[in-house]
């Protein structure tokens, strides 16, 4: 089972990258809602990051890369995190509890991404 995981990992890592890094180009409105008050240009800074996480994808996709890629991933996924606390702050705000929900589970979801992604760097 253990080398099952290792070989589907990276795989279901790339996956997962490029399907939300498509989604910032297909559905850019709530990605844009999310992006830090502070940070000017939230449409383009979308489009960055949706670039970015479909550049991590293909480098976690080729093994050659996979190691840069897995790196850049944790990387992406520290760096978006602030966009995370703004969802759970603009949800403070709210009387919706299913926005609550998912803006708050969000928060500690980070974690386990970052940690994939670091396992995968080091399998690779």
């Amino acid at each position: 089972m253990a080398s099952r995981w290792k070989t589907a990992s990276p795989v279901l890592l790339a996956g997962g990258l490029a399907t939300i890094g498509v989604l910032h180009f297909v559905a850019p409105k709530p990605f844009a809602r999310i992006v830090p008050k502070v940070l000017p240009n939230p449409e383009a800074l979308v489009a960055i990051s949706g670039a970015a996480e479909l550049a991590c994808a293909a480098l976690v996709a080729v093994p050659r890369t996979r190691r840069f890629g897995a790196l850049a991933s944790a990387a992406l996924f520290v760096g978006v995190y602030p966009a995370n606390v703004q969802m759970a702050v603009d949800a403070s705000k709210t009387s919706n509890t299913r926005y609550k929900a998912i803006a708050y589970g969000r928060l500690p979801f980070q974690a386990p991404l970052i940690a994939w992604a670091l396992r995968v760097a080091k399998n690779a």
